[in-house]
């Protein structure tokens, strides 16, 4: 599948946006974060700013722009839709909490984890749009959904730390940071390991109904020139560069911020402020790396007709 970057880009961003707002709607109504408003403003503002940043940049994904708002209408039926209305509803939630928080003085408790709850379903329903598509076996699998939340929230609580040491250290959640690392890079590693070994759902015999007569191959292709369905779905990547691009998304987005984020552990200071800096910053680059990999290495069964022999 063709990479988009404003996909990328909405998902990286939005991601992590939502993983922040999970976090703090969580923790902040039981004490677990400092009740400082200006905390509370710092920390909301990244959370709803990068939400915001990433669903507008997935308006440059449209061919339609100004035809935006149909989408909202289909949430019976589509993923894409329920995304839509959880991502817009989630606003409402995290505007009470903030407003209590930051101008009130009062953390909010319902608030906070309606908050919560709406970034959880929000992403889920991400998740959702690519695993319901069973003509991408690579991601109609039981692996995506698990893979986008803890990437959310590995993403999040990277977010959360670096504000946390910029405000004042929590340490009794310096240990959970390196814990929900760990668990993001096992379920990646699970994930390509999984379409790597995976036997293919679909062959040029199977998806024509000829291969009861024999090998199936391409004799003509169907069109002259590039058309929308190769440039869309038949782009693929050498698995050498796949291999290469892998290695730096773990080495960069997981493989760093577990390290740095041991820092807080021995020092503190402006020494655990720029660790922390460099985790986020990090495990930000290697989630878009592994991101656009995702789209990258994504096979759509429509390339059996183009000349692929089994997806």
């Amino acid at each position: 599948m063709h990479p988009s970057l404003s996909v990328i880009f909405f998902t990286t961003a939005s991601g992590a946006g939502y993983g922040l707002l999970a976090l703090l709607g969580v923790l902040a109504p039981f004490g677990m974060l400092p009740a400082d408003p200006l905390f509370g403003l710092v920390a909301l503002a990244l959370a709803l700013g990068a939400i915001t940043l990433g669903l507008v940049s997935s308006a440059f994904h449209l061919g339609q722009r100004q035809r935006a708002w149909r989408a909202f209408s289909q949430w019976r039926s589509s993923w894409l839709s329920r995304e839509g209305v959880a991502a817009v509803a989630t606003y409402l939630p995290a505007g009470a909490f903030g407003i209590g928080w930051v101008f009130l003085g009062s953390v909010s408790k319902a608030a906070g984890l309606l908050a919560a709850l709406g970034a959880v379903v929000t992403v889920f329903c991400t998740s959702m749009i690519y695993r319901s598509l069973k003509p991408v076996p690579r991601w109609h699998n039981r692996w995506v959904v698990p893979n986008y939340l803890s990437l959310a929230l590995m993403s999040g609580i990277l977010w959360l730390a670096l504000v946390l040491e910029i405000f004042g250290p929590r340490p009794e959640l310096h240990k959970f940071v390196p814990i929900v690392i760990a668990l993001a890079a096992v379920l990646k590693l699970g994930y390509w390991r999984f379409i790597d070994s995976a036997p293919a759902t679909s062959t040029a015999g199977s998806a024509t109904g000829l291969g009861a007569m024999g090998t199936v191959r391409l004799f003509e292709a169907p069109h002259t020139s590039e058309n929308y369905l190769l440039k869309e779905m038949g782009f693929s990547i050498a698995r050498k560069h796949a291999a290469k691009l892998r290695r730096l998304a773990i080495g960069v987005g997981f493989g760093l911020p577990f390290l740095l984020s041991f820092v807080p552990f021995v020092a503190s200071g402006w020494p655990a402020i720029a660790a922390a800096l460099a985790a986020a910053v990090l495990g930000t680059v290697g989630i878009f790396v592994e991101r656009w990999l995702f789209f990258a290495e994504a096979q759509h069964s429509v390339t059996l007709y183009y000349g692929a022999s089994a997806v």
